[in-house]
């Protein structure tokens, strides 16, 4: 996949990082996407064993088909501090570098994380969807601000996530009984379409299939990690990341 240029450098220091959300934040556009959302890529990332690498897994998963049609991984190094609400400067790096190998670019950016839904309305989903130029979803597992209430006990299920009197994203049960997701639009695309977007990906579990399947790949290279660990706890470079 052709990315654009990268709009800045990955190693920043926190006060800096900040200041760049704040800036990016105000390319974010909020609004139909205009095109066909079927190529979806699914994108989730973790941290090897002893925290030095971040891996990332890309699934593009078509809608019309209901099927897998790529994956591809990378690792890179973490060179930023944890802080809360700069995740993104942490595992962007590794995702931006998988979706480098991607054949062909997705219609749809769906993320592990947050888009407008976060302290300076530019979440990971904003973030890659701004780099990108793509239509982008943020579709968490945790909120990260606002209020709301209990979602509906029902597959579909939603409520509103209000941050200061405003709706930033919805809570969707996908599943009932089951947790509920929290989404929020990440780049070029509106809030319903976003919902619409995660509840039509859902194939029986909590997550949307197209980050399950990411989020399960990324384990898979975790494990494989831990099991190569170096005498000491060290690990490795990974060993099968594909293309």
């Amino acid at each position: 996949m052709k990315l654009p240029r990268l709009l800045h450098s990955w190693r920043l220091t926190p006060a800096r990082a900040i200041a760049l959300q704040r800036r990016l934040a105000a390319r974010v556009q909020v609004g139909p996407s205009g095109r066909e959302l079927r190529r979806v890529a699914g994108l989730d990332a973790a941290f090897s064993p002893d925290g030095r690498l971040c891996l990332a897994a890309v699934v593009v998963w078509d809608r019309e088909e209901r099927l897998e049609l790529e994956t591809v991984t990378a690792a890179r190094t973490v060179r930023f501090p944890y802080v809360p609400g700069l995740l993104s400067f942490r595992e962007a790096p590794a995702l931006w570098a998988a979706l480098h190998k991607l054949r062909q670019a997705p219609d749809v950016l769906l993320c592990d994380g947050q888009g407008l839904a976060h302290p300076r309305r530019f979440g990971l989903a904003c973030h890659l969807g701004v780099l990108c130029d793509l239509p982008a979803v943020g579709c968490a597992k945790s909120r990260l601000v606002g209020e709301h209430a209990p979602p509906p006990d029902e597959a579909g299920g939603r409520t509103d996530l209000m941050v200061h009197g405003e709706v930033l994203g919805a809570v969707v049960r996908t599943r009932a009984g089951g947790r509920p997701v929290y989404v929020s639009v990440g780049h070029r695309m509106d809030l319903e379409a976003a919902v619409a977007l995660v509840l039509d990906c859902v194939q029986g579990h909590r997550l949307p299939e197209p980050t399950r399947l990411a989020d399960r790949r990324v384990a898979a290279l975790k494990r494989e990690l831990a099991e190569t660990a170096e005498p000491g706890g060290a690990t490795g470079p990974p060993q099968r990341l594909s293309r």
